[in-house]
């Protein structure tokens, strides 16, 4: 009997333990993923090598675990795309598991694709759950990061919650025992206490370093037991940070160590954070000593090292030349500002137009989980309806067996069961059908309001070469004391920067405003280019003042023609700037032509080569007027050159523009 119940136990137990142990497979996928830093190449030969193994195996938790390892890898990698793919499939394929370990490995890759695409509530949903999960499976190495980034999660809305996971994550990591796990949940415990020192007082700064100087010691006597070596770039920083902090004087070698330190971690692993935190860092902390010389240093020494890798970081050029900016600011150097602030603006663009970029992304990838999502909750409810549609047929066997008295009866309630559990689905269906049209709306909606915030960005513009050199001759007449004019183009360029501001957050103005503006604008190029040109606006009788068009569709055109046709002519030449404005013949929509006497198109290009004057003002509007053609298929833009032989040299623009009623 004894013998009996021992046997029965390891039954039940013995395999259930046995299930959490790591297999071969999982532990290859382990290994691959811990050369991520070190080697990305081998990291990824070998995690594709354990999932192919597992496929062979027909093993669908190690498949799981592996895709599991593959999506964190090229999370690392930033490769959102294969990092959606690799998750997605993760997830999906753990829905056909009972196993706590895959379905914990699965709801960690889904929460850190939600948590990298700035998806919060899900994020934390899935982190949740794979915390729970790799808790009652004692993996406390895993508990222990997860936990350390819940709590960044529920920073800084949540500041109990926060302190209540990153003391959990300390716990699991001293039972794990391994310096990875130790230093990840150090750094998140070390971030709860730097962010009470807002309103502190220095006994909390003191705790605050001494637990970072803990740390840092710790992390390097076990350096090479660590795999997350952005995380040892991290513990360097916010040591730095925390001095920095201090009370004055502060210690200044002991901060500069530990930027050192930084700065070797994020060139040997090509970890950009770090890299741009170390020398930011490092360059205020002598702007802020007045050391502008060596702070300069620093920040060009930044830009020529991102500059000598394969690829570009807009990011972080747009960082260090805006530091230069504020460095040439101090020095009163004002030139070296101008020639900085441009080559800011340049790459704070390029930057923006990635962050843009990334957003519909996110936006879209968000979407996409979110459909995926709903149609695994679907298939759970139909499994879950089979397994109870078995069960049933299961119970009428047993009764039938019971005997056929009871066989009218049973067929009775099965068939009003079974007809009540297919309205419930088809309902279900439905339900689920219309909350993912809804959900479509609603992301359509707000991709098209994303998309109409940056149409009125982009009319906000002005090119800055023209109000520095409409400004710069403003100036000139002032200290010539041309008194009378200069008042007189300052109000002109005045009323343009408002009638501008004013007509970029509408959707019409009428003909008679959007002249206007085209006056100003115009009167103040001839102001630039010294009356180098002359212009004329003419409307046809049939054109009405009061008529509805979309703003600044025109003045790019102008700003083109100007630039590249008239300001290349030669001094003696005389420029001619015709504009006309006529309604097409089926009076729907207006007619603009622009006309100049400039060197044309062939010769324009040729100049572009040389000029540092960019404009994208065709594309914008290229842009603008394709949403617009939808409603007002006519509505587009069209160039020509002039034919010198019979009419003049230049370019002849030819603008649809939709009449809104």
């Amino acid at each position: 009997m004894y013998r009996f119940i021992i046997l029965v136990f390891s039954l039940l137990f013995g395999t259930a333990l046995q299930a959490q142990q790591i297999s071969a497979v999982e532990r290859k996928a382990e290994d691959g993923y811990a050369k991520r830093f070190s080697d990305s190449s081998a990291c990824k030969k070998l995690q594709i090598d354990a999932l192919n193994l597992a496929k062979k195996n027909k093993n669908i938790d190690d498949e799981v675990i592996c895709y599991s390892y593959l999506a964190l890898t090229q999370r690392r990698l930033l490769h959102l795309k294969d990092f959606t793919k690799y998750a997605d499939t993760a997830y999906i394929l753990s829905q056909k598991s009972n196993r706590k370990r895959t379905k914990a490995f699965a709801s960690l890759a889904m929460g850190t694709l939600k948590s990298y695409i700035d998806d919060k509530p899900q994020a934390l949903n899935h982190l949740l759950t794979a915390y729970k999960l790799f808790s009652q499976a004692d993996a406390h190495d895993q508990c222990a990061k997860i936990a350390a980034d819940i709590s960044y999660l529920f920073s800084p809305a949540s500041p109990e919650k926060v302190k209540k996971y990153v003391r959990e994550a300390l716990l699991h990591a001293s039972q794990a025992g391994d310096p990875e796990s130790q230093l990840y949940a150090r750094l998140a415990f070390g971030s709860y206490l730097t962010d009470k020192l807002e309103n502190g007082s220095q006994e909390e700064w003191k705790a605050a370093l001494d637990f970072f100087e803990v740390t840092v010691a710790y992390t390097e006597k076990n350096a090479d037991e660590i795999i997350s070596k952005s995380n040892i770039g991290i513990a360097y920083i916010n040591l730095a940070d925390l001095y920095s902090k201090g009370p004055k004087p502060i210690n200044e070698k002991a901060l500069l160590k530990n930027l050192e330190k930084a700065t070797a971690i994020a060139k040997k692993y090509n970890i950009k954070i770090i890299y741009r935190s170390a020398i930011g860092l490092k360059g205020v902390y002598y702007t802020e000593k007045g050391n502008y010389a060596k702070a300069e240093l620093l920040f060009i020494e930044g830009i020529n090292y991102q500059k000598s890798l394969p690829y570009t970081d807009n990011y972080l050029l747009a960082t260090f030349y805006n530091c230069l900016k504020e460095v040439s600011i101090k020095r009163k150097d004002y030139i070296a500002y101008y020639s900085y602030d441009t080559l800011y603006t340049k790459y704070n663009n390029l930057k923006n137009n990635e962050n843009m970029q990334r957003e519909l992304q996110n936006a879209e990838v968000r979407y996409e989980s979110a459909k995926k999502m709903e149609r695994i909750e679907q298939l759970e409810q139909e499994n879950k309806l089979e397994e109870q549609n078995k069960l049933l047929g299961y119970a009428v066997a047993g009764v039938l067996l019971i005997g056929l008295i009871f066989m009218f009866r049973s067929y009775y309630y099965r068939q009003r069961y079974y007809q009540n559990r297919e309205d419930f689905m088809h309902q279900e269906q439905t339900n689920a059908e219309l909350k993912m049209q809804l959900m479509e709306k609603e992301t359509i909606e707000n991709l098209a309001a994303r998309l109409s915030l940056e149409r009125r960005l982009l009319r906000s513009q002005m090119d800055p070469h023209f109000i520095f050199n409409a400004l710069g001759n403003i100036q000139s007449m002032i200290l010539q004391k041309d008194t009378i004019p200069a008042v007189s183009y300052l109000n002109k360029f005045a009323k343009l920067t408002r009638q501008i501001l004013e007509q970029s957050r509408k959707e019409t103005i009428s003909i008679e405003e959007e002249i206007g503006t085209l006056k100003n604008y115009i009167e103040l190029q001839q102001l630039r280019l010294n009356n180098g040109f002359d212009y004329a606006i003419v409307c046809d009788e049939s054109v009405e003042n009061n008529l509805l068009i979309p703003p600044l569709l025109i003045q790019p055109f102008i700003e083109n023609a100007v630039e590249h046709g008239l300001k290349p002519i030669a001094k003696n030449a005389n420029g001619l700037l015709e504009i006309h404005f006529k309604l097409a013949s089926q009076e729907q929509n207006l007619i603009c032509t622009i006309k100049d006497n400039g060197i044309g198109l062939a010769a324009s290009r040729k100049f572009k080569l040389k000029d540092n004057h960019k404009s994208l003002s065709t594309t914008i509007t290229d842009e603008r007027l394709s949403k617009m053609q939808k409603d007002y298929p006519w509505a587009g833009f069209k160039v020509l050159e002039r034919d010198p032989e019979t009419d003049s040299s230049g370019c002849i623009v030819i603008i649809n523009i939709p009449i809104i009623d």
